[in-house]
Order: structure tokens, then C-alpha cells, then sequence
């Protein structure tokens, strides 16, 4: 008897969007492993980041590599649970990247006006994640295409109650909610 697919999410958008609270909100919701891709980031990339520099590319591969792994990794309870990951994944080969190493991922993209995100990020404390580099960030972002039809856009202003509910109805339709 052959097992569904388990659901394999990534939360992604620039800084301050609320990748982490709706990465979080719907592992609690869906049943889904959660994990943080700021917690795979190296020290190195930690520390450059926490000092207003922008990664290069040479940082991120491993790091997408590192969230790829963690999409893919069998939990120790359910191996069947399914799995969401928080992970900015703002250019197009980064998403296509972790598309071929994680068959059947989707990509939830939480997109959201420059104002909004800044007044988040000012008022976040203890983020290695600097203010200055939000610009860095909208700039790197390649939006998803009309051709990404694995990918949901939301509105980084719209209720997370909202939120949870749309990812639900597109990306996890007969999954039982646990509200």
C-alpha cells in the first residue's frame, strides 16, 4: 500500500515578512515538522549578517543545501508528517534548487510593502537580521513567476488566521486542522 506524499512547504519572503510566525502556525495547524532556516545559517554567515553584510552566493548554497536536507529528513516520530521550513529563497535558482532536491515542494511566498516590513523589522529585538539590510533583501528578491505554479502568494498584511486557512485550502486540502 503506497503512502501520500508528505507535505513539504517552504515560507519564504524577505526579512520581516512573518516567515517564522507562519512557518509556526502551520506545522501547529497542519500537523508539520517546523523548522527555522535561520537556525541552519553557519556562524560565519550569523556573524556577517548581525554586522549589516549581505550574504553572496557562496554562503547561501550550503545553506540551501542544509534546508533541502532538513525538508527531506525523516522525523523520529512520523516519517509520514510532512515538514515546513522558513527560509527567505528569494531568487529563482535558489527555488529551483531546492525544488530538485525536494520532489513535490511548494513554496508559500508572503510578499509585502516596504513600509510594513521595515516597521516590523524596527520593532523585532534580539535578530541577528539588521534593519539596513531589508534593502538588500527587496532588492535580491526575484518575485515568483506566472510559471511558479508551485508557489502561493499572501499578503504580508492579511491575518495569519487567514494565512493558515488559504494555505490550507490550496497546498493541504483534506489535512485536519488543529486549532
Amino acid at each position: 500500500m503506497s503512502h501520500p506524499t508528505p507535505l513539504r512547504l517552504v515560507v519564504m519572503g524577505v526579512s520581516g515578512c512573518g516567515k517564522t510566525t507562519l512557518m509556526q502556525a502551520l506545522a501547529g495547524a497542519l500537523g508539520l515538522r517546523a523548522v527555522d532556516g535561520d537556525d541552519l545559517h553557519q556562524p560565519e554567515s550569523v556573524r556577517k549578517m548581525s554586522a549589516g553584510i549581505a550574504l553572496t552566493d557562496e554562503d547561501r548554497w550550503p545553506w540551501l543545501q542544509r534546508v533541502a536536507t532538513s525538508l527531506t529528513s525523516q522525523s523520529i516520530s512520523d516519517a509520514s508528517e510532512g515538514c515546513v521550513v522558513a527560509c527567505s529563497a528569494l531568487r529563482r535558482a535558489y527555488r529551483d534548487h531546492l525544488r530538485q532536491q525536494v520532489p513535490g515542494l511548494r513554496f508559500v511566498f508572503i510578499d509585502g510593502d516596504a513600509t510594513l516590513l521595515h516597521q516590523r523589522m524596527a520593532q523585532r529585538a534580539g535578530h541577528f537580521m539588521q534593519l539596513q539590510m531589508l534593502e538588500s533583501q527587496l532588492n535580491t528578491l526575484e518575485r515568483p513567476g506566472e510559471n511558479e505554479d508551485d508557489v502561493l502568494t499572501l499578503q504580508a498584511d492579511q491575518l495569519l488566521a487567514d494565512q493558515v486557512a488559504q494555505v490550507a485550502r490550496v497546498w493541504a486540502p483534506d489535512a485536519e486542522m488543529s486549532r
